[in-house]
């Protein structure tokens, strides 16, 4: 069957008015998750569950990533109105869009970023649609050194642009990475750093350790240091953009896609390296870069938007064609898909082709439902800003606290959440970026074990590294990232 007919197949299914309804209550329901601060779609999703014995499998899927995709979008609400993302993928987002809204931008910034995501969103859909196998064809071949290079590439990237210097955002990625250590060593199975602390044996949960650092650290330093101070939150601005941040955003939109469809793609991928790469391309080829890290650029927020909804809807591609899923979420949709009894893998799009494709259909049916229910509802988002600060960070620490209590009905993680809140506080005080420890938390353990299996695969020698051509290359980026600003330096003082 042409490809073109299966998708108007899926179209057919999921134009019903059951599957409608469903996209629609998922996409509602995950827009809400994501404006909540401290909560998320992963969280929502395990507790829904249960419904998998009651839905049948292709409306529950599509509700299910209805939830996923909608969290995205309205992610960068909370990011951007109140600093404190409910995902990880929308840290970026809060750099710049926090200092857009303080600086009475917040409408350009929530619009840029719902169109964004719209775009980012239908581009990838597209890409799933024509490329999939292809795509999923490719990341098979990469092997443990190209994808340890990745990792590479991500904490250079994340420790070089963050923050006020690059040893401040290097001990902050080392803090994270060493805090991704404790536990169970994932080759091995040996227990370690745990300190004797039983709960510790499983890790340390990275939404905890994010919603401490982002929505408790953030309402814990405004009531310290910002509590008496006048509120300059309420001036938001237009709630559309001008013709010049049109201009600004689409050149962002599309770069911020290109870059995250293919790590979303990829089993070691993920939402977190392509923002963060999209930030450090938009603050390198902006040519409004005095407005980054002061009032807010406007490039600094479309192009991680972008780049992680791209990243988002890509990551259907190995988890429908190889089974592999590359988010927390996007295992918990495996697992729904488990309880089915459907085995997602290469031969899904045969034994399942009417649910894939519907699945594939909704994503372009929930794109535009998502784009219709935030447009509109952004003057509503903005009103945030009006609530006062005591109301409005003792609502944060709320929802915070009720999040994290209901991952594992744990007294245990509602003390860790408060002490990793204090951290967050000194961090911010002392001018120290706080996202690349959740960087360092997600991808410290996947780079460690893919570095172990590499050398294995080099019989123990780390020339395994520069065998390859695309671990070569990413090694090569890695250099210049770290090299060139220095090089460029050194080379206009001694023009000087």
């Amino acid at each position: 069957m042409d490809i073109w007919q299966q998708l108007l197949g899926g179209f057919a299914t999921a134009g019903t008015p059951i599957n409608l309804m469903w996209a629609f209550v998922g996409c509602v329901i995950g827009t809400g998750i994501g404006v909540l601060p401290g909560l998320g779609p992963a969280v929502t999703v395990a507790m829904l569950l249960p419904i998998t014995a009651q839905v049948e499998p292709t409306a529950s899927m599509i509700f299910f990533a209805g939830i996923y995709y909608g969290a995205m979008y309205g992610g960068s609400t909370t990011s951007i109105l109140l600093n404190t993302p409910g995902e990880t993928g929308t840290m970026v987002t809060a750099l710049e869009g926090f200092k857009m809204a303080k600086s009475g931008r917040a409408g350009a910034a929530l619009a840029t970023s719902a169109i964004g995501s719209f775009v980012a969103g239908s581009i990838a859909t597209v890409l799933v649609t024509l490329f999939a196998p292809i795509v999923a064809d490719f990341a098979v071949k990469l092997g443990p050194p190209e994808y340890f290079c990745l990792m590479l590439l991500a904490f250079t990237t994340v420790s070089a642009v963050l923050g006020a210097s690059a040893l401040r955002g290097i001990t902050a990625l080392f803090i994270g990475l060493a805090v991704g250590l404790i536990g169970l060593d994932q080759i091995t199975g040996t227990v370690r750093y745990t300190g004797g602390v039983p709960e510790f044996m499983d890790g340390i949960e990275v939404v905890l350790i994010a919603v401490g650092l982002f929505a408790v650290g953030e309402a814990l330093y405004n009531a310290l240091y910002e509590g008496r101070s006048e509120s300059s939150l309420n001036t938001t601005g237009k709630v559309h953009m001008t013709r010049l941040e049109w201009q600004r955003s689409w050149p962002a939109w599309l770069r911020g896609t290109f870059i995250g469809f293919p790590f979303g793609t990829l089993p070691a991928g993920g939402s977190e390296i392509p923002t963060f790469i999209s930030y450090a391309t938009e603050r390198r080829l902006s040519k409004h870069r005095d407005e980054f890290g002061t009032v807010g650029a406007i490039e600094g927020v479309a192009g991680p938007e972008a780049a992680n909804n791209a990243a988002v809807t890509a990551t259907l591609v190995p988890l429908l064609t190889l089974g592999i899923p590359t988010s927390v979420t996007a295992a918990i949709l495996l697992s729904a898909l488990s309880n089915y009894g459907i085995q997602a893998g290469p031969q899904l799009f045969t034994t399942s082709s009417a649910l894939v494709w519907a699945l594939i259909a909704s994503l372009y049916i929930g794109n535009v439902m998502l784009l219709v229910l935030n447009l509109p509802l952004v003057g509503l988002w903005v009103k945030l800003l009006k609530i006062p600060r005591p109301q409005l960070y003792a609502g944060i620490m709320i929802f915070a606290t009720v999040g994290v209590y209901g991952m594992r009905q744990s007294s245990f993680d509602l003390f860790l959440m408060y002490g990793v809140g204090l951290a967050g506080v000194l961090m911010r005080r002392f001018h120290f970026p706080t996202a690349p420890v959740i960087v360092g938390m997600i991808l410290g353990p996947m780079a460690e074990a893919q570095m172990r299996n590499a050398l294995s695969i080099g019989e123990g020698k780390w020339g395994v590294f520069v065998e390859r051509p695309m671990s070569v290359v990413l090694l090569a980026c890695v250099a210049s990232i770290l090299l060139l600003p220095r090089l460029l330096r050194l080379a206009r003082r001694l023009a000087a």
